[in-house]
């Protein structure tokens, strides 16, 4: 019986297991992998400390912190579902069970799809929702980029070293990310911006020849090689069905990052906090924790 059970492997889970660390509470911490989504980040230039910083080093740096406590993890290991028992909760993995007097959700999210057809056909046969993960293999070839936010922009300014020419497929009438990412898009030769843009279909053989597009009303077929998907994400909220989540999903939590149900808090992307950024899912992380021990010490 654990005081408690983290959950997710991200900025908010690893800074509150540091931070349950230095509380002595008795936890362990249950993630398919260290880092989560801050492994997808080429360029992270806006976590204090660090003026540039890649997202792979970012995530040893985390790796190295965890290992100065005496962490229990299970990694390579994904939540499926919580359950309330008489004395806290069960938290279920398809290999194991863990119960404890608390449970910290810092699931994060996951990429959302693009639901054209073709996607499911040629997923990991041309169409990536990680720039960082495949983007060498698209070594001087055509791509595209779906998507007008900070994701896919990160995106397409990671293919501008690697790919021949990247499309930057928007489907609002602007693009919505940081005004010095668009910059640094629209400056590159190697960018064609196509704004209300929508993605009809993705089309080839065994892997990706090209995508058919409807660009504010006229038809367009670009002969292309890969499809990088960069369209937002879904919060990892469906382990649990005990809490109250808004309409896209997210955990509702409070200022102490406290769910619905007593014992249960939350922190992270896969909560309703208006910013996901990687500082801001640290700092949420940490709040948590804080509560938590509160919680714990205060419970009857």
């Amino acid at each position: 019986m654990f005081d408690l059970v983290i959950i997710g492997g991200g900025p908010a889970g690893v800074t509150a297991a540091i931070y349950a660390a230095r509380k002595r509470i008795d936890f362990i911490m249950v993630t398919q992998d260290i880092g989560g989504q801050t492994a997808w980040s080429a360029d992270v230039e806006n976590y204090t400390g660090y003026q540039f910083i890649t997202g792979a080093e970012l995530v040893k740096k985390f790796e190295e912190h965890l290992k100065q406590f005496s962490v229990k993890l299970r990694e390579n290991e994904d939540v499926v579902r919580i359950k309330k028992t008489t004395l806290g909760f069960l938290t279920e993995t398809k290999k194991s069970t863990f119960e404890s007097y608390s449970v910290l959700i810092a699931s994060g999210r996951r990429p959302r799809l693009l639901n054209v057809p073709g996607e499911e056909a040629f997923k990991n046969r041309g169409v990536t929702y990680c720039a960082t993960c495949d983007g060498p293999v698209f070594a001087n070839k055509i791509v595209a980029v779906i998507g007008g936010g900070n994701s896919a922009l990160d995106a397409t300014l990671q293919l501008v070293n690697i790919a021949e020419k990247i499309y930057l497929v928007n489907v609002a009438p602007e693009l919505t990310a940081d005004a010095v990412m668009c910059q640094k898009a629209q400056s590159s030769q190697k960018v064609e911006i196509l704004n209300k843009a929508v993605v009809k279909e993705i089309y080839g053989k065994q892997f990706v020849e090209g995508i058919k597009l409807d660009v504010d009303g006229v038809f367009r077929d670009m002969s292309l090689k890969g499809v990088f998907i960069e369209i937002g994400s879904t919060p990892n909220s469906d382990i649990i069905d005990f809490v109250v989540k808004d309409a896209n999903g997210e955990i509702v939590v409070d200022q102490s990052n406290r769910t619905s149900a007593l014992g249960i808090f939350a922190a992270g992307d896969v909560t309703n906090i208006p910013e996901k950024q990687i500082v801001v899912a640290a700092g949420e992380g940490a709040k948590a924790v804080l509560g938590i021990f509160r919680y714990l010490t205060t419970r009857s």
